[in-house]
C-alpha cells in the first residue's frame, strides 16, 4: 500500500468572493480574519507555496475601531524618498483623510512579503460606504451568514 500525498494545483482552485462589513469592527481582528480569507486558509488542504486564495471586498472602512488611546497614540509614516519628506500622521487624521488606506496597511503587514503575497494583495477591495459599484451588472447570489456574508460569482 503507497500513501501519497496530495499537492493541490492552482489551476484547480476556484476562488470564492467574500464581502466583509467592517461597520464597528476592531481593526486587527477584522485585518486577521480577511489576510485568512485572502491566503485560502479555510480550505483544509491550504499549502504555503500554492496561490489558493480568495477575493474580498470590505464596506464601510471609514468605520474602523481600535481599542484604547489608538485613536491619537497609533502613528502612521510615509516617506517620498528626498530629504526631509517624512510625513506622519495619527489614526485619526488619515481616517478622515484616506480611510481605505488604514486597513490596506494592516492587512498588507499580515500577508507574505514577496511575490505570492502581492497576488495575494491584488484581489483585496476596500471601499469607505457600503456600495459595490462594478458588481451591479453581474449576477451575485448573497448568502448571509453570522460572521461573513459570502458572494460566489
Amino acid at each position: 500500500m503507497s500513501l501519497k500525498t496530495i499537492f493541490p494545483k492552482k489551476e484547480c482552485h476556484i476562488p470564492k468572493w467574500y464581502v466583509v462589513d467592517a461597520q464597528g469592527k476592531t481593526l486587527g481582528r477584522l485585518a486577521t480574519e480577511v489576510s485568512k480569507l485572502l491566503r485560502g486558509k479555510e480550505t483544509s488542504f491550504y499549502t504555503p507555496g500554492v496561490d489558493q486564495g480568495n477575493y474580498v471586498v470590505i464596506l464601510n472602512a471609514n468605520q474602523i475601531k481600535v481599542s484604547g488611546n489608538k485613536e491619537t497614540d497609533k502613528l502612521y509614516y510615509r516617506h517620498s524618498q528626498r530629504p526631509g519628506s517624512l510625513k506622519i500622521e495619527t489614526f485619526k487624521q488619515v481616517k478622515e483623510r484616506i480611510p481605505t488606506r488604514i486597513l490596506e496597511k494592516a492587512v498588507w503587514g499580515m500577508l507574505p512579503k514577496g511575490k505570492l503575497g502581492r497576488q495575494y494583495y491584488r484581489r483585496l477591495y476596500i471601499y469607505s460606504d457600503d456600495k459595490i459599484n462594478y458588481m451591479k451588472g453581474k449576477n451575485v447570489e448573497l448568502i448571509s451568514d453570522d460572521k461573513w456574508i459570502k458572494v460566489e460569482v
